[in-house]
């Protein structure tokens, strides 16, 4: 994937700790309006609990992954511009962040389809849409503002959804598109070439299952157990969704995702004491 579209914090103000809302909840240790820093934000730009935020009640922020979009939005929106001191430029960059995410998702998503051996007949519709959409990235903070998001998402969907039936066909792999699947026991399930776009996968097990070639694009894979399951090849997975999946190392993903710090290592079992002569 294009480094443009990892996220660099070093590069941004911050965006995420202020732009966004959250509520006290099992993600959150506290509640947070949009627009308003968090607490933890330092005066340079960094979490000054970083290194702790899963022990100090903030696992969210460990799974949230902006695709880019912060660096983008401080770096060529806004010129390096900050939002301190200037309540304007502050309201029109918390608009524009949010608006800029949603469309460096869709770049890794377009991005990956492109790849997408069995859907090269897509290319050159593929690439005229992520052509118009990094565009777009690179318009200025009123335009984005005005911009009918849900208008272009669904048109760059259209283009996914046909990427994704043309790499999955032949698989077999059941549809359970949206299907509400929540703590369902799914372990060495065979869900290779499966729809589960949009599925509700939250604290499913799946440990062992395989995952090969199925459509993950939006299921929700908050606490899911990938203890051992096999990602590699799967369609449209992202970084948040891994992030806030549980696995370990047996867990198999595709090269362009990391194995978050956060996972267990595989069991090694126990040591033999040594028997004395």
């Amino acid at each position: 994937m294009p480094e443009g579209l990892r996220a660099d914090c070093s590069r941004c103000f911050g965006l995420c700790c202020v732009a966004l809302p959250f509520a006290a909840s099992a993600d959150f240790a506290i509640s947070k309006d949009a627009g308003k820093p968090c607490p933890n934000l330092l005066a340079d730009y960094r979490c000054g609990i970083h290194a702790g935020l899963r022990e100090r009640g903030f696992p969210g922020c460990t799974v949230f992954d902006c695709f880019g979009a912060g660096q983008q939005v401080s770096q060529v929106t806004f010129a390096g511009r900050d939002w301190r001191g200037d309540p304007g430029r502050a309201k029109r960059m918390f608009q524009v962040f949010p608006v800029m995410r949603q469309l460096h998702e869709l770049l890794w998503y377009l991005t990956e389809a492109m790849s997408l051996d069995a859907a090269r007949g897509l290319r050159d519709q593929l690439a005229a849409a992520l052509e118009e959409t990094e565009k777009l990235t690179h318009a200025s903070a009123e335009t984005m503002i005005e911009l009918d998001l849900p208008a272009h998402r669904s048109k760059i969907n259209e283009l996914l959804l046909r990427a994704s039936e043309l790499a999955r066909a032949g698989t077999g792999g059941p549809n359970r598109r949206g299907a509400d699947l929540i703590g369902a026991k799914l372990r060495g399930a065979d869900l290779r070439g499966a729809s589960l776009r949009g599925a509700l996968l939250i604290g499913a097990d799946l440990r062992g299952a395989d995952l090969r070639l199925a459509d993950l694009i939006g299921a929700d894979l908050r606490d899911t157990d990938l203890t051992g399951a096999d990602l590699t090849g799967s369609i449209f997975l992202t970084q948040s969704q891994v992030n806030a999946a549980r696995g370990d190392a047996t867990t198999k993903l595709p090269p362009s995702l990391t194995r978050p710090a956060h996972w267990k290592r595989a069991p090694t079992g126990k040591r033999r004491p040594a028997r004395r002569r």
